[in-house]
């Protein structure tokens, strides 16, 4: 997928923010809209003081995963690693938190503000192993402006 077409969107909302969290939502939901293989797209952030990661806005199915601890899950581990996490199946991954049985992979990509990883996006798929090189690049392009947001 070519997602040259995104990035002007995506810096529209973002140097033209609404309050944040609508800029947020309106993020979650443009990029499961435009991208086939993005079946449920959130933020999750660092919980005050906490070694947890709250969910923030987000588009898709509901969740009961709105509190992670740091090292749980994917997202847990992105929060603890600072490195983007791709998971081609899911099924293969010990330390894996099920939100829906339809899901089949998912990328982490952390958010870095001053040096510091506040969050995360995540974006989970239906599809096996669907995430390319230009996902992951596209999603530090996301969360780079995001940054800039917070």
């Amino acid at each position: 997928m070519n997602f040259e077409h995104l990035k002007p969107q995506v810096l529209a909302l973002t140097e033209n923010p609404s309050a944040v969290e609508d800029t947020l939502l309106a993020i979650c939901k443009l990029l499961k809209a435009e991208v086939s293989h993005y079946d449920w797209v959130g933020f999750y952030f660092k919980n005050g003081d906490k070694n947890e990661l709250k969910l923030g806005p987000y588009a898709g199915a509901p969740t009961d995963h709105t509190i992670i601890p740091f090292g749980k899950g994917i997202c847990g581990q992105v929060a603890v690693s600072n490195k983007n996490f791709v998971v081609p199946d899911v099924k293969a991954q010990d330390n894996y938190i099920a939100c829906s049985i339809t899901v089949k992979s998912e990328i982490v990509v952390p958010i870095f503000v001053d040096g510091k990883n506040i969050g995360q996006i995540d974006i989970d798929s239906n599809t096996l192993n669907p995430f390319s090189k230009k996902d992951e690049e596209f999603l530090e392009f996301v969360c780079a402006k995001v940054a800039v947001l917070l």
